[in-house]
C-alpha cells in the first residue's frame, strides 16, 4: 500500500509538472510573437498570435496582436475582425478595449470603410476624451470622407494637444495625399516657431524644411544635428542633397551613415537611390539585396520598390512587371504600383 500510495503521489506530481511545462510553452509562443511583432517580423508574429489564440493564452491581447500584424500586412479586413474578437474578449480592460478600438478605426480606413472607422471614432470620443492621437485618427477618416471642416476641427485639436514637429509632419502627410497641400503647410510653419532644444529637434526642423523644399534651411538645421551625433541627420542629408540632385555629397552621407550604423536597409536603399541616379542599375540592386537581410517591412517596400526601378531603367520589363506584382501583393495599399503594372504591361 506505502509503495502505491507513492506511486500515486509521482503520477500527480508529475502530471502537475507536465501541465506547468507545457503552459510555460504557451507563453513562450506569445512572449515571442511579440517580440517578432516589434521586430518587424510579421508574418512570424501572426503565426505565433495565431498559435496563441488557439492555446487560450491572453486572449484579448493575442486577438490584438494578430490584428497588428494583419494590419502590417496589409490584410485589412482580417486585422478588423481580430480587433473584434478582441473586443468580444470579457476580460478586455478599459485601456486595452481603448487602444483596439484605435487599431481597428485604423483598420477600418485602411479597407475603405469609413463610415465604421468614424463609428469607432466616435464611441472613442463617447467612452474616453480623446487624445491627440484621437484627433488625428479622427481628422483622418473625415478627411477620407470629404468633409473638410470636421477634418480640420479634429487637425486642430490634434496639434492643440501635442504641437510637436512630429504631428506637424503627419497631418501635413495627410493634407499631401488629398492634394491640399496648403493645408497642411501651415502646421509646418507653426512647428518651425518653437526654438530647437536638442539634436531631435534640430533633424525634425531639417525635416520641417525638407518637406516644404527649403533645402539652404533643411541643410543648416540637419547639419547642426549631425554635429550633434545624430545618425538620423545623416540620412536626411542624403535626401535632402538628393532632392538637389548633389550625388555625391549624397552618396557620402549614407555612406557615412552605414559606417555608424552598420548593416543597414536604409542605408543601403540611400545608396541604392544614388545608383539609380548615376544610372548605376547593376550597382542598385547589388545595394538593395544587401539592404533587404535587415530590412522591417516599411524599409523592405521602399528597397522593393526601387528595385522594380532599377530593373525598368535596365529595359528588363518582364522581370520589373514580375516585381511589381509581387510588390502589390504585399503592399495593397501603395496607389502608385497599380499605374505602374499598367505601363509595365506596355513595355512586355
Amino acid at each position: 500500500m506505502k509503495n502505491r500510495r507513492t506511486a500515486m503521489i509521482l503520477a500527480v506530481c508529475l502530471g502537475i509538472s507536465l501541465l506547468a511545462g507545457c503552459d510555460g510553452e504557451k507563453q513562450k509562443v506569445f512572449e515571442q510573437a511579440g517580440k517578432d511583432l516589434e521586430q518587424g517580423s510579421y508574418e512570424y508574429a501572426l503565426q505565433g498570435y495565431a498559435d496563441s489564440v488557439a492555446n487560450g493564452v491572453k486572449l484579448p491581447h493575442s486577438y490584438r496582436g494578430a490584428g497588428i500584424a494583419n494590419l502590417r500586412l496589409g490584410n485589412y479586413k482580417e486585422a478588423v475582425q481580430n480587433f473584434t474578437d478582441a473586443l468580444n474578449c470579457e476580460n478586455i480592460g478599459k485601456a486595452l478595449r481603448k487602444d483596439v478600438i484605435s487599431y481597428r478605426a485604423t483598420a477600418e480606413l485602411k479597407a475603405g470603410a469609413y463610415e465604421d472607422a468614424m463609428a469607432d471614432c466616435q464611441t472613442l470620443a463617447e467612452e474616453d476624451a480623446l487624445d491627440a492621437d484621437g484627433y488625428y485618427l479622427t481628422g483622418k477618416v473625415a478627411l477620407e470622407m470629404d468633409a473638410y471642416d470636421e477634418a480640420s476641427a479634429n487637425f486642430e485639436q490634434a496639434y492643440g494637444e501635442n504641437a510637436t514637429y512630429d504631428m506637424a509632419i503627419r497631418i501635413y502627410q495627410a493634407y499631401l495625399e488629398k492634394d491640399m497641400e496648403a493645408d497642411g503647410t501651415r502646421y509646418l510653419e507653426a512647428a518651425l516657431v518653437s526654438e530647437p532644444k536638442s539634436a531631435e529637434d534640430y533633424c525634425d526642423r531639417g525635416r520641417v524644411y525638407y518637406y516644404m523644399q527649403d533645402y539652404t534651411n533643411a541643410q543648416n538645421e540637419l547639419i547642426e544635428a549631425s554635429k550633434q551625433e545624430s545618425t538620423e541627420a545623416l540620412l536626411l542629408l542624403g535626401m535632402v542633397y538628393l532632392a538637389q540632385n548633389d550625388v555625391s555629397n549624397a552618396r557620402a552621407m549614407y555612406q557615412e551613415y552605414v559606417s555608424k550604423e552598420g548593416e543597414s536597409a536604409k542605408g543601403y536603399n540611400g545608396l541604392a537611390l544614388c545608383d539609380i541616379a548615376e544610372g548605376n542599375y547593376s550597382a542598385a540592386l547589388t545595394n538593395i539585396a544587401n539592404g533587404i537581410p535587415s530590412a522591417n517591412t516599411e524599409e523592405m517596400q521602399s528597397l522593393l520598390y526601387n528595385e522594380i526601378v532599377a530593373y525598368e531603367k535596365q529595359l528588363d520589363f518582364t522581370t520589373a512587371l514580375q516585381k511589381a506584382k509581387e510588390y502589390r501583393k504585399m503592399f495593397p495599399d501603395d496607389k502608385t504600383i497599380a499605374k505602374e503594372i499598367a505601363f509595365l504591361k506596355t513595355r512586355v
